[in-house]
């Protein structure tokens, strides 16, 4: 069985947030010796401000026009695990992108879980609202055919330790990548 540092390609880690991207992705860079990214993070680094600054000053159109931006820039990178934002898959350009430059890996998680993992966040525009719960099962309505539309692989983070979620797609990688191997 191969050594996870042999996993050739990039990385692409979709879901709604909460779900783990961030946590999974570190992870999975350092086993894979790749280099880690989150499209928010550089999105903030690009601009000098936090994302709920930018919902607040520029609207989410303007944010997701500078997600798309970030996340074109960043699939045409070599060797990385890429977290992208949770509404990354809303236009069709950064379905395209991603599924044409990595592996998609949809991180999915059960709604109590999501709002468990988010409901002290202050840094999720999208849940400053009266009822996060509400909205976080309208974005999993809309986004979840998204999501596995593009997956490569789903996997489950509901109450799982990250090691052994990484190990457990590490594994699912291997056996993709072994697959794509006999075929050529």
């Amino acid at each position: 069985m191969p050594a996870m540092e042999n996993l050739a390609g990039n990385f692409f880690l979709v879901g709604l947030m909460g779900a783990g991207k961030t946590t999974v992705g570190r992870a999975l860079a350092r086993r894979s010796g790749k280099t880690f990214y989150d499209s928010d993070h550089e999105i903030e680094r690009r601009t000098g401000v936090k994302v709920a600054t930018i919902f607040d000053i520029e609207g989410e159109t303007r944010f997701r026009d500078r997600e798309s931006a970030v996340i074109a820039d960043l699939v045409r990178l070599n060797d990385i695990v890429l977290a992208t934002g949770g509404g990354a898959v809303l236009r069709p350009q950064n379905r395209e992108a991603l599924r044409a430059h990595g592996t998609v890996i949809y991180l999915r998680a059960n709604i109590e879980d999501l709002l468990a993992r988010t409901q002290h966040d202050k840094n999720r525009p999208l849940l400053q609202t009266a009822n996060p719960r509400a909205k976080l099962e309208s974005l999993f309505a809309e986004r979840d055919p998204l999501y596995r539309e593009i997956a490569d692989i789903v996997v489950d983070t509901t109450q799982q330790n990250v090691n052994l979620l990484v190990s457990r797609l590490e594994q699912q990688l291997q056996k993709r990548q072994r697959r794509t191997e006999s075929l050529s």
